[in-house]
């Protein structure tokens, strides 16, 4: 680390070109400033190592209140970045330990910088939910007259409610596919994660779709009318539509060359 006491907090990456002048103030409300090698672009800030060293970052990152404010203060910068050129965002605590090793890691890197740039040139991330609450229908009435007891009417009512449930969830899973099938055909890429089944959530919705596309910057429209009408389209999912976000899910960077990190 520098003599000073400090590391540099590394934001992002872009193409070559100056971008820190007009961005908002960093994680430990430093100006943020550039770091130019290998034809690429380093947005960093200069942060103090007794907030942002190896030993403190173990420590703050159990802390969730600081975890929050500083993930939002670093995707403010990484958003504001992305708004003017295509960004490679750097993952949460990428401290190196002055200017020397991010230039370093720039020219290590160089290969998987470009490829990224070049996978996600002229393009943001978009982010679609499907919400569905999987509450069953009131399931068939067993008459006092069913055979056997109060016991075996209750079993043959909690028979039906569970079949009738899973049936509900089969169908929405097949409607969710579609749905993300749909969006495939206009994203560069997609992905999504497994459905959260409501017991995990906490909730009686269920997500049976959590998927983040992305789509050039000029079918941002299309893409955005396509969700529209797919919510309209599908009556018992309720798709929401989040973006644009600088492209987190598609760069495949998850390098930790030259970095101090917890």
């Amino acid at each position: 680390m520098a003599d000073d006491g400090t590391g540099v907090w590394v934001y992002a990456v872009v193409g070559g070109g100056r971008y820190g002048d007009e961005l908002p103030a960093g994680v430990a409300a430093e100006r943020v400033r550039t770091i130019e090698a290998a034809g690429l672009t380093a947005v960093v800030g200069t942060v103090g190592l007794d907030d942002f060293g190896e030993a403190a970052l173990r420590r703050n990152l159990e802390d969730l209140d600081w975890l929050e404010t500083t993930a939002r203060t670093h995707d403010a910068v990484v958003g504001a970045v992305a708004r003017t050129a295509d960004t490679v965002p750097l993952r949460l605590a990428t401290v190196c330990a002055d200017d020397e090793q991010v230039r370093a890691l720039l020219a290590e890197s160089r290969r998987d910088f470009e490829a990224a740039l070049r996978q996600i040139a002229g393009r943001a991330e978009w982010g679609v939910r499907a919400i569905a609450d999987t509450t069953a229908p009131p399931a068939p009435d067993v008459g006092t007259d069913a055979p056997g007891g109060a016991g075996a009417r209750y079993l043959a009512r909690r028979r039906a409610e569970l079949s009738s449930r899973d049936d509900i969830e089969r169908a929405l899973a097949a409607e969710a596919e579609s749905v993300h099938t749909t969006l495939l055909r206009l994203a560069a890429m997609g992905r999504r994660q497994s459905p959260t089944a409501p017991a995990l959530a906490g909730t009686r919705e269920w997500m049976p779709l959590n998927g983040t596309y992305l789509v050039d910057r000029d079918r941002a429209r299309e893409f955005a009318d396509a969700v529209a009408s797919l919510d309209r389209d599908h009556e018992r999912l309720r798709l929401e539509l989040t973006g644009p976000w600088p492209p987190y899910s598609f760069t495949g960077i998850e390098r930790d060359s030259g970095r101090e990190s917890p």
